[in-house]
């Protein structure tokens, strides 16, 4: 359910903390750590229109939403449409085969963050190669892996998410493979040393690295969110999704 108000929020102001948080991480991590600036996606899922707007206004361009019905809402905005022609939209939900075509022709759709399958990854050339009108460019996509081994959670088990990547970039030419994403569980103790999730994301993008003769830097790590994005770019995240720490800002009051 799309929330109507935000007038007890700050959008702005949350927005300009994270950017400042993630530049004092950058300047105070490991020096062996060396990733470039991770993209920030907005994770505006129950948010309405105006906080999005708000957002871009304020420079922000990437925006994550979980679900397909209101990706498709939000995306063919009237408003959001007309003053926010550069947004970008990653989807970042579980995405049923049914609901494929939908997703793929909305409007600013940049990347899909959550193939965890052959046969999703497939699906999505096919469709991609059909579209109508044709696109120029690939789809982005990133690789799903349920670091966590929850069974609530989507994505390739950890020994698979390799060849899942060989068969993408070797099979699926209407499919730009950008790197690798994990939800990761929730709740985890950092007293008690590095976060297990994060370590396998990226050791899987070293092995996948190492496999295919690649620089680290060509496979993105999307790893952290509101609540841990800090500690995911302490280790060499290279995408955060952050929602609450934004959109969920509540203005001082004097």
């Amino acid at each position: 359910m799309i929330r109507r108000t935000m007038t007890e929020f700050d959008v702005k102001a949350g927005l300009q903390l994270a950017l400042k948080r993630i530049d004092e991480v950058l300047a105070n991590r490991p020096k062996e750590i060396q990733t470039p600036k991770p993209i920030l996606v907005a994770v505006s899922k129950t948010k309405p229109p105006e906080a999005i707007i708000e957002a871009y206004e304020a420079g922000q361009r990437d925006f994550g939403e979980n679900y397909v019905q209101e990706l498709v809402e939000k995306s063919q905005h009237p408003d959001i449409r007309r003053k926010c022609p550069e947004i970008r939209w990653h989807f970042i939900g579980h995405l049923q085969n049914n609901k494929i075509n939908k997703v793929l022709s909305l409007p600013n759709l940049h990347m899909i963050q959550t193939v965890d399958s052959e046969k999703l990854a497939t699906r999505l050339d096919a469709a991609w190669a059909k579209l109508e009108p044709k696109r120029e460019q690939p789809l982005r996509v990133l690789i799903q892996i349920n670091t966590s081994q929850e069974d609530v959670k989507s994505g390739i088990e950890i020994p698979k998410a390799p060849s899942l990547y060989q068969y993408i970039t070797t099979n699926l030419k209407n499919l730009q493979l950008m790197g690798i994403m994990t939800i990761g569980a929730f709740g985890f103790d950092y007293s008690s040393g590095p976060n297990p999730d994060f370590v396998s994301l990226i050791n899987v993008q070293r092995s996948i690295c190492e496999a295919n003769n690649l620089n680290p830097e060509s496979v993105l790590v999307s790893m952290g969110m509101s609540n841990d994005y800090d500690k995911a770019i302490e280790m060499g995240s290279t995408v955060v999704r952050i929602g609450t720490s934004i959109f969920g800002y509540r203005a001082s009051k004097n």
